[in-house]
C-alpha cells in the first residue's frame, strides 16, 4: 500500500546534506518534498502540513550524531513523528466478557469478511465468538456470513424473514448467552455513501445492543474520502476504532495516516489479504518502519512462529547455515512459507526489500518449482548432482514444463546454496534462529539490503 510513499521519502531523505547541526537551510527543501510525497499519497492536506511542521520543529537545532548522516537522523525524527501520528502503542480491543462489537462502514468496504476475520483472530486468542447478520438489505451478505461462520465453525444468528434490524440484533445477543459465546460481532448494512437512513438505523442498533466496541471498516483505497467517512461516522456513533481493509492493494496509504489524526479514533486492525487469516493487529511503530523502508521483522518473526513448525524450522536453519539443504528440504520450506502468506507480503517485512518487485509472475513460479520438485525421485531431491540430461527431460515431462524451466531451477538452487555460504555468519544465523523460534529478536539493522535483495531474486521467474 505504501510503496509509492516509501520510494519518494527514501529518495528525498537520502539527499539531505550538511554536517554538524540540522538547520532550516539544510532540511527545508527535503521537508517540502516530504509534504509533496504525503499529499500525493492522499494524506489529508491539514494532516500533511501539521506533520511536516512537527518534524521541522523536532529537527531544528539538533546536533548530528557522529555515527549517522544528517539524512539518517531526519529519518529517525520522521519515524518518531509517524508513530505519534498513527497513534502510539498497540490498540487492542477491550477485555470485556462478553464483548459486543458493532461493525459499521460503507458498502464494499469488506464488513462481512472483516467480521469473520475478527472472529477468527479472537478465537486464536482463546475467545468464543458468535456472528450476527444485521444486513437485511443485501441477501448475499447473510449468505456470505453464514458460509464463513460454518467454514470456521462459529455460531451465527440470522433471520432472513425479519427486517427489523434492532430486533435481529437483540435476538442474536440473547442466543449468544445460551451458547456461551464471550464475543458477539454484529455485521451491519452499508451504503454507497453516508445517508441519514443508514446512520439512523445504526444509532438504533447501538441503543439496542449497547456495544463495547464500534469499529469502522474502511477501504484503504478511499484516500481522503475515507477521512470524511470516518469523521461523519464518529460524530454520530462515537467510534472506538478503525479497521483498514485492502491494505495489500494499490491504495496510496493516505487514509491510514489521516484518519487517526482527524478523528482521534485509533486504527486497531489491518486487513492485509483476502484469506480469512490475513488480518493483523495494528502496530503504529511497525507501520512507521514499513513506510520508511525499514521493514517489519517483528511481525515477520511473529508470523513465522505462528505458522511454522518450530523444530522443522530449526533443523532447516542448521542445514541452510551449512549449505547442506537439498530439494527435499526446499520443498518442505516452500510449503511452510506458503502458510505465512504471499512472497510479496513476506518480502516487504524485510529491511531494504521495499523496492523488490514480487508479483503474480513470481508467485506462479513457486507453483511451477513445486511441480518440478515433485516430479523428481527422492534420490534426485536428496542428491541434486545426479540430475543429468535424461533425468531433467523426464522431470520436465512429469511437471508439464520445459527443460529450460528445470535447468533454471537447478541453476538458481545452486546459486542460492552459494549465497547461503557467503551469508552464514552471525547475522544469517541470528535471523534463522529467530524465525525458527530458537532465539531472540534479530538485529538486522546493519545487514546489507543488497544481499537480501539478491537472495530474494534467486527464485524469481
Amino acid at each position: 500500500m505504501f510503496e509509492s510513499l516509501t520510494d519518494k521519502l527514501s529518495r528525498t531523505l537520502r539527499n539531505i546534506r550538511g554536517v554538524g547541526k540540522l538547520t532550516e537551510e539544510n532540511v527545508s527543501e527535503a521537508l517540502g518534498e516530504v509534504r509533496k510525497a504525503l499529499l500525493s499519497a492522499d494524506v489529508h492536506f491539514r494532516t500533511a502540513r501539521e506533520f511536516v511542521d512537527q518534524v521541522k520543529e523536532a529537527c531544528l537545532g539538533q546536533e548530528v550524531l557522529k555515527s549517522v548522516s544528517p539524512g539518517q537522523q531526519v529519518v529517525k525524527i520522521i519515524h518518531d513523528e509517524l508513530i505519534k501520528l498513527l497513534g502510539e502503542g498497540t490498540t487492542e480491543l477491550r477485555e470485556d466478557r462478553p464483548l459486543r462489537v458493532l461493525m459499521v462502514g460503507l458498502h464494499g468496504a469488506g464488513k462481512t469478511t472483516t467480521s469473520a476475520k475478527l472472529a477468527k483472530r479472537l478465537a486464536k486468542d482463546g475467545r468464543s465468538p458468535m456472528l450476527v447478520a444485521c444486513d437485511v438489505y443485501r441477501p448475499a451478505a447473510i449468505d456470505q456470513l453464514e458460509f464463513l461462520a460454518k467454514q470456521e465453525q462459529f455460531p451465527c444468528h440470522l433471520d432472513r424473514e425479519n427486517k427489523n434490524v434492532p430486533a435481529i440484533a437483540r435476538a442474536g445477543w440473547e442466543e449468544s448467552k445460551k451458547n456461551g459465546s464471550d464475543v458477539v460481532i454484529f455485521d451491519t448494512a452499508g451504503r454507497l455513501q453516508i445517508d441519514d437512513d443508514l446512520v439512523g438505523e445504526l444509532e438504533l442498533l447501538k441503543k439496542e445492543v449497547d456495544p463495547h466496541e464500534i469499529l469502522l471498516v474502511a477501504d484503504a483505497a478511499l484516500g481522503q474520502e475515507a477521512v470524511n467517512v470516518a469523521k461523519t461516522f464518529h460524530e454520530r456513533l462515537s467510534l472506538t476504532g478503525i479497521v483498514l481493509t485492502k491494505v495489500d492493494g494499490d491504495a496510496r496509504g493516505g487514509a491510514a495516516l489521516s484518519m487517526k489524526k482527524v478523528t482521534g479514533t485509533p486504527i486497531k486492525f489491518l486487513g492485509v489479504g483476502e484469506k480469512i487469516d490475513e488480518f493483523e493487529v495494528f502496530h503504529p511503530d511497525r507501520l512507521a518502519s514499513r513506510i520508511l523502508g525499514m521493514g517489519d521483522v517483528v511481525s515477520l518473526v511473529e508470523k513465522a512462529q505462528e505458522n511454522l513448525d518450530q523444530e522443522e524450522s530449526m533443523r532447516m536453519a542448521e542445514k541452510m547455515l551449512k549449505a547442506e539443504f537439498d530439494f527435499e528440504d526446499f520443498l518442505t520450506q516452500m510449503r511452510q512459507m506458503k502458510k505465512m502468506g504471499s512472497m510479496g507480503s513476506v518480502a516487504k517485512m524485510l529491511p531494504g526489500m521495499n523496492n523488490v518487485e514480487i508479483g503474480d509472475k513470481e508467485e506462479s513460479a513457486l507453483g511451477r518449482h513445486e511441480a518440478i520438485i515433485l516430479s523428481m525421485t527422492k534420490e534426485e531431491r536428496r542428491v541434486p548432482r545426479i540430475l543429468a540430461g535424461s533425468r531433467r527431460k523426464r522431470i520436465a515431462d512429469g511437471a508439464g514444463v520445459q527443460i529450460k524451466d528445470v535447468n533454471q531451477l537447478i541453476k538458481q538452487f545452486s546459486q542460492m546454496q552459494k549465497m547461503m555460504k557467503k551469508m552464514k555468519g552471525g547475522k544469517m544465523k541470528q535471523m534463522l534462529s529467530a524465525l525458527g523460534g530458537g532465539g531472540g529478536m534479530p538485529d538486522m539493522g546493519d545487514m546489507d539490503p543488497k544481499e537480501l535483495a539478491k537472495l530474494a531474486k534467486q527464485f524469481k521467474g
